[in-house]
């Protein structure tokens, strides 16, 4: 499998630390805000930070009929200069980190020299559809001319074509919710319920700590009466994930993936910059900022590796070539769509058998450093807003790297439903 050079790697491109609103669970405090709605806020927080962005990136997984570029309807309905070019991007759970790796290729100190980047998910507000066969009747109804064509066309409607589209959290190709597909992969590395349990108490306790001491103060915004995160747990226990059923595999006496080592369904927007040296220097100086050194963009088979597998890839091929082992990074910022699928991305890189057979790195790159990952929770306790997760996780790695000594490197790994992945290597400045 081929692996791209990132351009990042050859100029000091670097991500400053952006604003979100708080992350909500599904028909919560945020259910009344279509995504724009949501974005509007964290767009307008970014640009009363002084800065002019010379473009924009957004992007959101669940597809709205109202408009086609969200991009440019967020800016322009957050009263930016509307001279900003803006332009949508998706790559589900990873829509805006690929975002940010979009908009790095594109700074070049030629008039792009920073970028607002960012997603939404609103996932209480889904737009049902018509069926594509209803939606052709419909069209070919209001094309008749006569009573006789009408006459015609009501003739040849059929009833099983008269239905709505909801739209799934499935992929189309295998038909598989991505909990079930990471099912499969759970019992195929042998993942037990107490460790993934152990990584969901953990995702909390780090999320909770996180704001009782303020690290999420400046990341973000109120919007409406929602003021904080609302899925983090400080009266989680191991004792209380233990208790809740499985809520994928119901049948099989072997599921282990539940409500509390999955991430919910969330409402949410957030932010990030992305500039040169000379962009940055338009935000205020206390802003949190480090450097792009590499990242990854990896795609897998989906028909004969797990769904969420990407990264499991990914990250090996981007620490061998840039002559790193697992001990060199000091920070793991890791999606964690999963328990499961974050256990079974560190199982694979800790073999070598998966690293030299399928990710092709020779070389031992040593063992997981678990303590040194999500230090401030994930998308098990924060929550994941599909658009929104990448700029999210993103930021808060910004913001905790930047605050150690020059020259500490970071990790952030984001997988993707499609069996694709998104990665970053930053290093403090």
């Amino acid at each position: 499998m081929p692996v791209a050079k990132s351009s990042a790697s050859k100029s000091n491109v670097w991500l400053a630390a952006g604003v979100r609103t708080p992350f909500a669970k599904v028909d919560g405090p945020l259910a009344s805000y279509d995504a724009i709605e949501l974005s509007v806020p964290v767009v307008k927080a970014m640009l009363a930070k002084g800065a002019r962005p010379d473009f924009a990136v957004w992007g959101t997984v669940i597809p709205n009929l109202t408009w086609s570029n969200i991009a440019r309807e967020v800016l322009l309905d957050a009263g930016a200069d509307p001279t900003i070019p803006a332009f949508s991007t998706i790559m589900a759970c990873s829509t805006s980190m690929i975002g940010a790796i979009q908009a790095a290729g594109m700074i070049d100190g030629r008039g792009r020299d920073l970028a607002l980047v960012g997603g939404v998910e609103s996932m209480s507000r889904v737009q049902i559809g018509l069926s594509v066969a209803l939606s052709d009747w419909i069209r070919k109804f209001q094309g008749a001319k006569t009573g006789q064509q009408r006459l015609a066309a009501l003739g040849a409607l059929s009833l099983k074509d008269v239905r709505l589209f909801i739209p799934k959290v499935a992929n189309r190709v295998t038909g598989l919710s991505m909990g079930e597909h990471t099912e499969i992969t759970a019992k195929e590395w042998n993942l037990s319920r107490a460790d993934q349990d152990a990584i969901a108490l953990a995702s909390h306790q780090g999320a909770v700590k996180g704001w009782e001491n303020g690290f999420f103060d400046d990341l973000v915004i109120p919007i409406g009466g929602a003021k904080r995160d609302t899925i983090p747990r400080k009266d989680s226990t191991l004792e209380k994930l233990a208790k809740l059923g499985p809520a994928f595999d119901k049948t099989s006496g072997k599921g282990t993936l539940t409500a509390g080592n999955s991430s919910p369904l969330t409402d949410g927007a957030a932010a990030i910059w992305v500039g040169s040296e000379a962009g940055l220097a338009r935000l205020p100086s206390e802003t949190p900022k480090v450097r792009i050194v590499d990242h990854e963009v990896t795609s897998i088979d989906l028909r004969h590796e797990g769904l969420l597998m990407a990264p499991a890839y990914g990250v090996p091929r981007m620490l061998a070539r840039n002559g790193m082992t697992y001990a060199n990074v000091s920070l793991w910022e890791i999606h964690e769509a999963f328990a499961a699928q974050v256990l079974s991305h560190i199982a694979a890189w800790e073999s070598a058998k998966f690293l030299s057979e399928k990710a092709g790195v020779g070389a031992s790159l040593g063992e997981f450093p678990r303590d040194r990952m999500n230090p401030h929770g994930g998308s098990l306790a924060i929550g994941h807003p599909f658009g929104a997760t990448g700029a999210r996780i993103l930021s808060q790695a910004v913001k905790e790297l930047a605050a150690r000594p020059k020259g500490e490197r970071a990790i952030v790994s984001i997988c993707a439903d499609g069996g694709q992945g998104t990665m970053m290597l930053l290093e403090s400045a």
